[in-house]
């Protein structure tokens, strides 16, 4: 049993690590020659790789910080190979992997303690637990940016939905430590993006176009380091 909570503490700490990889930092220095922590929201996520440096660097960000959350929460199937863990106990210590991956990106043990929002290590973390829920968030997500343009309005509906979605679904809705995780990471996502909420407010938020109308264009410029603040 001793073993049992060794490794299980162990693998909430490698969530952790995993979570901790500054991707957009690294990704930010090596080949652009700059710390995406000081351009635009000085966030370190897609979101503000895409508006200051473009899609080619926000691509491989996005990839590697919702592959290090999918990772982060598999591996922990990997105890059920232990006699002492239920099915229960994989979903909980899944749950506490999530927030462990999550934090690993927001207060990066590599680039310092600061690093993004975590949003994207957060779908990715949800991914390898229940998926479908995932999907029906990224059709409200990708609805939302369609017709707003605003990446962090878009985030914040789709964590909202999240445990909408949770207890409509028959497969999760009986588990309390689930829906209880669900509304919690509705709340996270509101917090980790009250600057944006100010900015959306004051009408000073940037926009993103996915198909960018020419007007849009011929009044937002080229991409780089110095591009307007998220």
């Amino acid at each position: 049993m001793i073993l049992t909570y060794y490794c299980a503490t162990t693998m909430i700490l490698f969530a952790y690590l995993l979570g901790s990889i500054p991707s957009a930092v690294w990704i930010g220095k090596k080949y652009y020659g700059v710390d995406i922590r000081e351009h635009g929201s000085r966030n370190a996520g897609t979101t503000n790789m895409l508006r200051v440096l473009g899609r080619r660097a926000a691509v491989p960000v996005f990839a590697l910080d919702f592959l290090k959350g999918f990772v982060a929460v598999t591996l922990i199937e990997l105890l059920k190979y232990d006699e002492h863990v239920g099915d229960i106990w994989i979903i909980n210590l899944k749950i506490v992997a999530v927030f462990a991956a999550v934090l690993g990106h927001i207060f990066p043990v590599f680039a310092g303690f600061r690093g993004g929002k975590g949003v994207a290590t957060l779908v990715g973390a949800i991914t390898g637990i229940y998926p479908p829920v995932v999907l029906l968030c990224f059709g409200v997500w990708f609805g939302v940016l369609i017709v707003s343009h605003y990446v962090s309005l878009a985030s914040m509906v789709a964590g909202c939905c999240f445990p909408v979605f949770t207890l409509l679904s028959p497969k999760v809705n009986e588990s309390a430590p689930f829906v209880i995780f669900s509304f919690a990471i509705a709340v996270l996502l509101i917090f980790t993006h009250r600057k944006n909420i100010d900015r959306l407010k004051a009408g000073t938020e940037s926009k993103i176009y996915i198909w960018r109308p020419r007007n849009a264009r011929a009044k937002g410029g080229g991409q780089g380091p110095e591009a307007g603040k998220q």
